[in-house]
């Protein structure tokens, strides 16, 4: 097996064409005609991620968040990319267009978090790639920030419009600003990782309650199935080279 077969199979379900305009996903470091025998994968290619791939004897790493987001002015010896190549490791990042997919990062998340008749919004924006469905009963916010917290092993922060809770959109990562969008406008609730001060008030104004638990912890389940998949339908080796999230929470 070679590295273009993992792009093409990733490709198959989320493909790379999709990803938003200011996106950078695909093969970011390496080559798509190395042999691969064993998988990395991480939500960020951060140094410890590389380090252990490496450690492990990883040909490949996967990662949700690009290596390379922005145009590179310099490349020092101790950066990510750096270490990549003196390591031998190609890094395949899968960022938006997973957003957008199913499977992907969004049904990962709207699974976990219990939701049923799931389904992405039918617009031509960002908003896409969150996704909607209905909770198996009728609940309240501090009720629903209890199972987030619970499901996501995470702190979560909410506002709460007052109204019970039945049917939900979901965006993993910086979501919040999709509150404005016209297709999520008949939600109870909204769930993502980021979420600004005006963002709270404005979808509480508005009739929502907006639940912010983390931008890692809200991503992360993808990771989880991207190794089950890529194992049951490839057979590839696959672990999981970092799985913990780069910022500590303190605090009753």
């Amino acid at each position: 097996m070679i590295i273009k077969d993992i792009y093409d199979y990733i490709n198959s379900f989320a493909p790379f064409a999709s990803m938003c305009e200011w996106d950078n996903s695909g093969i970011l470091v390496g080559d798509l005609n190395k042999s691969v025998n064993k998988i990395g994968l991480a939500l960020d290619a951060d140094s410890a991620a590389i380090r252990v791939a490496a450690e492990s004897g990883c040909d490949l790493l996967i990662t949700h968040h690009p290596v390379i987001f922005k145009p590179l002015k310099n490349i020092c010896f101790e950066s990510g990319v750096s270490k990549a190549l003196k390591a031998g490791l190609t890094i395949l990042c899968a960022h938006t267009n997973l957003d957008k997919s199913a499977p992907g990062t969004n049904t990962a998340l709207a699974e976990l978090l219990g939701l049923s008749d799931d389904f992405f919004p039918d617009c031509d924006t960002d908003a896409a790639m969150c996704r909607i469905g209905y909770l198996k009963d009728t609940i309240n916010s501090l009720t629903f920030s209890k199972i987030i917290s619970a499901k996501l092993n995470t702190v979560v922060k909410y506002a709460d419009s007052g109204r019970l809770i039945k049917k939900v959109a979901v965006c993993g990562g910086a979501g919040g600003e999709f509150i404005y969008d016209p297709s999520l406008s008949d939600i109870d609730a909204f769930v993502t990782g980021e979420v600004k001060h005006h963002e709270f008030i404005d979808a509480k104004e508005n009739g929502i309650s907006i639940f912010s638990a983390g931008h890692y912890e809200t991503e992360f389940p993808v990771i989880k199935m991207l190794k089950n998949k890529i194992e049951t339908d490839l057979q590839a080796e696959c672990v999981i080279v970092n799985d913990k999230a780069p910022a500590d929470y303190y605090g009753e």
